[in-house]
């Protein structure tokens, strides 16, 4: 999208430190990019304050006073709507969201996860790679689709596992590559260069590798 600011709506429940990554890459006048809202499903998630100290429209929506998953997403789709989004990213959002979600912004909705995706799906990831006895770990951009935390892979950071490591140190670690690689990849997308295709994310026209653009640290 040369010469258009990519509009970008930001869905999180917790403390909003991919928000602020995404809020501190975007500063500039030539930036691609402009955080448009931060949308959240609890009301006293600390990455609404952080918004609203960087001027960012906010909204809260909390997904209890709803009958269901459907219902909610409804209304959560007409909220992001109202922003007028080119993107939709996920920071911490900890909501699983429906298919008809999912398949509204297809190739517009990215989430970060922290592993070394396919391994580690869900949840408790950094306790489970040092239960596996695994060397490397780190964390995640993808496209998401239909699949939980199962889309195509956009860039993932990779960290050497310390034979000292607990599930916290380990977390510490992981948590600094993903205030690299989700501004990184928002980038990219801003910039026209990052889109999904048919089979596979691409990155400026070529098709990316399964695991994605890899960086190690």
């Amino acid at each position: 999208m040369p010469g258009k600011t990519c509009n970008v709506v930001v869905l999180l429940s917790g403390s909003g430190s991919n928000l602020q990554a995404l809020i501190d890459s975007s500063q500039g006048a030539d930036s691609p990019l402009r955080v448009g809202a931060v949308i959240s499903n609890r009301a006293d998630a600390y990455g609404l304050e952080r918004a609203r100290a960087a001027g960012i429209d906010t909204a809260v929506l909390e997904h209890t006073g709803f009958a269901g998953r459907e219902a909610f997403d409804a209304a959560l789709m007409a909220l992001i709507d109202g922003f007028n989004p080119d993107l939709v990213v996920l920071a911490g959002f900890m909501r699983i969201l429906s298919g008809g979600f999912v398949r509204h912004y297809q190739g517009r909705l990215l989430n970060i996860h922290p592993s070394l995706l396919p391994k580690y799906k869900g949840l408790h990831t950094h306790q489970r790679a040092l239960e596996a006895g695994d060397t490397e770990h780190g964390c995640s951009v993808h496209f998401v689709t239909e699949e939980l935390d199962g889309g195509p892979l956009v860039v993932q950071a990779v960290v050497p596992v310390a034979a000292t490591d607990t599930a916290q140190t380990l977390a510490q670690r992981v948590h600094l590559q993903e205030h690299q690689i989700y501004p990184l990849a928002v980038r990219w997308f801003a910039e026209g260069r990052l889109c999904l295709g048919e089979h596979g994310a691409l990155l400026d026209g070529q098709p990316l590798p399964a695991s994605g653009h890899l960086i190690r640290s």
